[in-house]
């Protein structure tokens, strides 16, 4: 892999360690018998969910092989690996489209760590770790296209806080025990676990595009204890800043993983599927899109791995490029290129790439919940624009 420079010049070797490795195999372990179908229904038939649940079996075998806490200290019952091999466990359940709440789950757990104070980690961080606690994010806002820590306003009680406002969105709300909700209070961003089903809190159930469970949280004068609160108020928001980029860099680890299995089942197909007497692999057309999408998955691999190795090791580059540039391009290449990928595989397959009793369908719409997930491209275009004008960086 490639090397960078840090703000004192010397080179930095981001190679995948042995238990990043060890850390892959094993999840590929777990997945090797999960079928891309999920053992549920097509999310192109009729209008509700696939599944009422997650795959609860899945998310138990995951537990046990410590994949659930990979990135989470050793003292609180995890592997104590970091983001990278979080980004390589993430990018194994994506090839077979796993029904499990890897990202956010893994996302909560980490801002609980980084956050928290110790009695809420040591509550809260083995119970996850053994598979029993699942935890949310709200990070698309009211809308989907605002941002999630204006969402939700809080204003302090006695012992705690009082929350207003609604969040969209959420990844399978009506079966999480906690949701970590941004909020704006007096002094800044607050984060805040909060009981998706507790008083002032009303959630409706919503079906994302994938299929899958999701939920609206409605706060209206919802008291939130303090003791659930993450760390003091951040007025420059960088608490909620952290937990966003560890989303972006596992929503493009799975929008990696995806696109390999898709690339990986169109070049199968291609191979079998004869026209004219020769398999339309060998057709010059198909050999160039197909290459083309090689070239998006491997340019998708480079970004979503430089901006897991700093925000894993907070490196500051020697060029000061922010992280920040690192994450939107990140997320560029991620979301394009999975819409790519799939699409092409689409064109490939023709009247067969339709046919529900097929994966491809399966693969296309869960592309697409990807790529618009935190954001679609061009946001982050924008944000990337503003940077490179902001810092002066070529």
């Amino acid at each position: 892999m490639s090397q960078w420079k840090h703000r004192k010049g010397r080179p930095v070797d981001f190679t995948f360690t042995d238990a990043q490795q060890a850390a892959a195999e094993a999840a590929r372990a777990v997945f090797a018998d999960v079928a891309p179908d999920g053992g549920v229904p097509s999310p192109a038939v009729g209008i509700d969910p696939v599944a009422p649940d997650i795959d609860r079996e899945l998310w138990q075998r995951l537990s046990k092989s410590d994949l659930v806490g990979i990135a989470l200290d050793e003292g609180y019952g995890g592997a104590g690996l970091d983001e990278i091999a979080w980004c390589l466990v993430l990018r194994e359940s994506a090839r077979v489209l796993a029904r499990v709440p890897l990202l956010d789950t893994g996302a909560a757990a980490l801002a609980v760590q980084a956050f928290g104070t110790e009695e809420l980690r040591r509550r809260l961080l083995p119970e996850v770790v053994a598979g029993r606690l699942l935890l949310g994010v709200a990070a698309h806002g009211r809308t989907g296209h605002e941002p999630a820590d204006e969402a939700v306003t809080a204003l302090p009680v006695d012992g705690g806080w009082t929350l207003t406002g609604e969040q969209t969105g959420v990844a399978w709300a009506p079966v999480m025990d906690l949701v970590l909700v941004p909020a704006r209070g007096p002094e800044g961003t607050l984060l805040l676990l909060v009981d998706p089903r507790g008083e002032g809190v009303t959630l409706e159930r919503q079906v994302s595009t994938h299929g899958e469970l999701a939920g609206r949280l409605l706060f209206d004068g919802a008291v939130v204890d303090a003791s659930w609160q993450l760390g003091p108020q951040a007025p420059d928001g960088a608490n909620w800043r952290a937990v966003r980029a560890r989303m972006i860099v596992g929503v493009a680890a799975l929008c990696l993983g995806l696109g390999e299995a898709v690339l990986r089942l169109t070049s199968d197909y291609a191979s079998k599927r004869e026209q004219f007497g020769h398999a339309i692999a060998t057709f010059q057309a198909v050999a160039m899109q197909s290459a083309d999408r090689y070239i998006d998955l491997r340019s998708m691999e480079v970004t979503l791995w430089q901006a897991a190795w700093r925000v894993a090791h907070g490196v500051e580059l020697a060029d000061r490029m922010p992280l920040e540039a690192d994450l939107a391009t990140a997320k560029i290449w991620s979301a394009e290129g999975v819409r790519a990928v799939a699409s092409t595989a689409q064109h490939l397959h023709g009247g067969i790439g339709a046919d529900l009793d097929y994966p491809l369908h399966r693969y296309h719409a869960w592309a697409k919940h990807l790529e618009l997930t935190l954001g679609p491209a061009a946001a982050f275009e924008q944000a990337l624009g503003d940077l490179l004008a902001e810092h002066q960086l070529p």
